[in-house]
């Protein structure tokens, strides 16, 4: 006779451990995960991007800035730390690399002059961790990373972002973000306070968008991160089987294919758009 009950053999699947970033990578463009995350010796890529050298000046210097007494975070010491960190890799000569090293501590300067940033963050660039899953019986992933700043407000906790690009957020873009969204839960679970709130904060407009999450909209995000995780899983497995990589990671050619830093070895981003100079992504200046 057939016994019933449960079958305690078997296993509960191990957790996925992830980031935004990979998640994010992987569905901008499959083989670009490849080529960052599996592929070694890693390909060859282009060189450094004026925009991400602006971006980590910017995020370095507020970092900074947050580690100093509260009576010591004036515009003056923002424009300071800016001069400290900054570096020309990708700028197009010295002439444009001093303009957007200029620029860049007008934007801190005027930032911590419009913003109150008296008060101590819960975490600067703090790492964060939850464990998360559509079935909350059963969690499929640990969702982890470090969040740009975390604040208190109200005894609630708010994500926030800092931004650079060229286009400035808004509301919508702020509540697209799954990066934010995860940051939100992950900060939840290790501060141990509730978080709903997210912010990009766009230095060179100064604008801010927001969003405030739901369980359910929570729960969207998680949806679309678990099926990411386990689609990057089950073709990394089977990469390692011996499959065909191109098959497994193929490339989805865009116009972002102009900025990638793995086009020198995707033929197909190379045919999909026309190469961008290192500086053509930064934000216009006046």
């Amino acid at each position: 006779m057939e016994q019933l009950g449960f079958d305690f053999g078997v296993e509960q699947a191990p957790l996925l451990k992830v980031t935004p970033a990979r998640l994010a990578l992987y569905d901008d463009c499959p083989r670009r995960y490849r080529m960052t995350y599996l592929d070694r010796p890693s390909p060859v890529r282009t060189g450094p991007w004026a925009h991400n050298t602006l971006g980590a000046v910017v995020h370095n210097a507020l970092r900074e800035l947050f580690a100093l007494p509260a009576s010591s975070r004036t515009p003056a010491r923002a424009e300071a730390l800016v001069g400290r960190h900054w570096r020309g890799a990708g700028f197009a000569d010295a002439v444009q690399s001093t303009r957007y090293a200029d620029a860049a501590r007008r934007w801190v300067a005027d930032y911590v002059a419009e913003h109150d940033v008296s008060d101590d963050p819960v975490g600067v660039e703090r790492w964060v961790s939850a464990t998360v899953g559509s079935d909350l019986a059963r969690p499929s992933l640990i969702v982890e990373g470090r969040a740009d700043r975390i604040d208190a407000r109200g005894g609630a906790l708010v994500v926030v972002d800092y931004k650079t690009g060229r286009t400035a957020p808004d509301d919508a873009d702020a509540r697209r973000s799954r990066a934010l969204a995860l940051y939100s839960m992950a900060a939840a679970r290790t501060v141990r306070r509730p978080c709903s709130r997210v912010e990009l904060h766009h230095l060179p407009t100064g604008t801010v968008a927001a969003a405030e999450h739901t369980e359910a909209s929570l729960a969207e995000h998680v949806d679309k991160a678990e099926e990411t995780a386990v689609t990057t899983r089950d073709r990394t497995d089977r990469l390692a089987a011996g499959g065909d990589p191109d098959a497994l990671f193929p490339a989805r050619p865009a116009r972002r294919c102009a900025w990638c830093e793995w086009r020198p070895s995707c033929p197909q981003g190379q045919e999909a758009a026309p190469a961008a100079r290192p500086w053509d992504l930064l934000v216009p200046t006046p």
